[in-house]
């Protein structure tokens, strides 16, 4: 993938949402342009990644994971996945992988592990599981489970890639014990909002988005056991939280964690 500044990019785009400072005039007016449909997309954003800080916090301390997979991961911000990680479990291992080269340029300058750790980062593409899986073998020890994140990547994934046949190669490729970790937009939460924001975010973006209601989101599972509650709204995950509960109609997406036998 070639670098345009004049051309919006997912991961720059969602990192304006988070407030971030790595993005370009394009990837403001294009994500402004997708509030304009859905105005608490920045909530949404904002609460997934306080979802996969309390993932990966959960995944360590609850589940005994001391190895990650991050794919899709986005430009570097405050808690990153080793960083969350590490805190709880510092032996733990974290590769981070992108299909982004500004992505890559960044994490090699602040994806740093800490010295009982490890961390690595590539350049693939999700649907090259065969290089995913070898790189990663590098780093991380496939005898031991390993939680893959797809948080907000799988919907990038157009339905004639088979997006379901790339996260089944993927976990089939995993030890036993594994776990698969889901966030992913929605198409069925607030339908009609959901359907302005895509419309306006693939008018503008280099990579189109394809959004999915609750069953669809739910076949990714195909296989695995669920975890907790299975496939939630993602204001669902957090319980009895007043602070989710007033933002609820905002965060338009699922999100899921599941292992596998």
């Amino acid at each position: 993938m070639s670098f345009d500044a004049g051309v919006p990019n997912p991961a720059r785009i969602w990192n304006y949402w988070l407030g971030g400072k790595d993005n370009f005039a394009a990837d403001r007016e294009a994500g402004e342009r997708v509030i304009a449909g859905l105005p608490n997309m920045q909530k949404t954003a904002r609460w997934t990644r306080r979802y996969l800080v309390d993932v990966v916090n959960q995944m360590v301390t609850v589940y005994g994971v001391r190895q990650f997979l991050d794919i899709g991961s986005g430009l570097p911000t405050a808690d990153n996945t080793h960083e969350i990680a590490q805190r709880a479990a510092p032996e733990a291992r974290i590769v981070y992988v992108d299909n982004d080269p500004v992505v890559l340029s960044h994490a090699q300058a602040l994806l740093t592990s800490g010295p009982q750790g490890r961390t690595d980062y590539f350049l693939a593409d999700l649907r090259n599981v065969a290089t995913i899986l070898e790189e990663a073998s590098r780093t991380l020890d496939f005898s031991q489970p390993i939680a893959v994140l797809l948080i907000g990547v799988l919907h990038f994934i157009p339905d004639d890639d088979d997006p379901y046949a790339i996260v089944s190669r993927l976990m089939d490729g995993l030890p036993s014990g594994s776990y698969l970790v889901i966030g992913h937009g929605g198409s069925d939460i607030e339908p009609a909002a959901a359907a302005e924001m895509a419309s306006q975010y693939n008018a503008r973006s280099s990579v189109k988005i394809r959004l999915r209601n609750r069953d669809e989101v739910a076949r990714f599972l195909d296989g695995l056991e669920p975890v907790g509650r299975g496939v939630v709204r993602l204001d669902q995950w957090w319980d009895a939280d007043p602070i989710v509960a007033d933002t609820a109609s905002a965060l338009a997406g699922y999100c899921a964690v599941a292992r596998k036998p």
